[in-house]
């Protein structure tokens, strides 16, 4: 059984206006992702990254706030605090109204998010 606390979380990124909290549960990486109202991967992320859209595969619970998500073909959809969410990579996102973005990602493709390409 492993169990961490993200009160002392393995790793911490920070870019403008978000920040991501890293445990390792045995070589899989769960994410505690904070983005602050203004935030849009299209602005924040996109120029440490390297990439049209977020390339990065999320299996997201919505603990807090709302954000928007485009996909590549133009298809948007508002996800919300206590919504489970599939995301596949080639996505664009942001945060809507006034509160924070608070968010648990499970996919354990998070080992280079918010890193330069």
């Amino acid at each position: 059984m492993y169990s961490k606390n993200f009160k002392t979380p393995d790793e911490v990124r920070e870019l403008p206006k978000m920040r991501v909290e890293l445990v390792d549960l045995n070589g899989k990486k769960v994410m505690k992702g904070i983005y602050e109202p203004g935030w849009k991967w299209s602005e924040h992320m996109k120029p440490t990254v390297k990439t049209d859209s977020c390339q990065v595969h999320h299996e997201i619970y919505m603990l807090a706030g709302r954000m928007m998500v485009q996909m590549n073909d133009g298809t948007q959809k508002e996800v919300a605090a206590g919504d489970a969410v599939i995301l596949p990579p080639g996505h664009n996102a942001w945060v809507v109204g006034n509160e924070p973005v608070v968010l648990v990602d499970f996919s354990g493709g998070n080992h280079n998010y918010a890193q330069p390409s």
